[in-house]
């Protein structure tokens, strides 16, 4: 190395930090933590207008779902898959009745997504969401997309429970 390259290298400015990526930037491959439990994010549907998204996350066989949504706060709640399905996406009910719990109606939209990786609905496209909330804060979600259903049930997962571990 040259006299001149290496009297430049002292006054070069030194390059910033690299800023690190938020659970709502997580992509396919990325690690993260919830509860204690280390998963791989292994797919992503994002509701740009909702700054939301919706992580498909893998801890060996084992596959949940964690809904991120930032409003005035972030939002977490994670999901597993359950099985039924609902007749027809224009009746569904205020209360739904699940194991015996009733599910009150909490909020109904619906927007376009784009999804990478691995998920439900493998297509990009319009998604219609009802979630439902019970009163000891279970947490149902009925996500419709091209003609197909597709039902979670969960909780909500106080925000320090959650960190990335390893984004790319």
């Amino acid at each position: 190395m040259g006299m001149w390259k290496r009297i430049s290298n002292l006054f070069a400015k030194p390059e910033p930090p690299k800023r690190e990526k938020s659970m709502l930037e997580l992509m396919p491959g990325d690690i993260c933590e919830v509860s204690l439990t280390t998963y791989e994010v292994a797919g992503r549907v994002h509701n740009r207008a909702r700054n939301a998204v919706m992580l498909t996350l893998q801890d060996g066989s084992n596959i949940d779902y964690l809904y991120i949504e930032e409003r005035e706060m972030l939002k977490f709640v994670m999901y597993q898959p359950i099985d039924g399905r609902p007749d027809t996406p224009d009746e569904l009910p205020t209360i739904m009745e699940l194991d015996g719990l009733d599910y009150h109606l909490e909020e109904q939209f619906g927007g376009t997504v784009s999804a990478v990786g691995r998920t439900p609905f493998p297509n990009s496209g319009e998604q219609h969401v009802w979630q439902y909330q019970a009163d000891n804060n279970r947490m149902l979600r009925i996500e419709w997309q091209d003609g197909r259903f597709m039902l979670y049930e969960g909780e909500q997962v106080i925000p320090g429970d959650v960190k990335v571990i390893r984004a790319s």
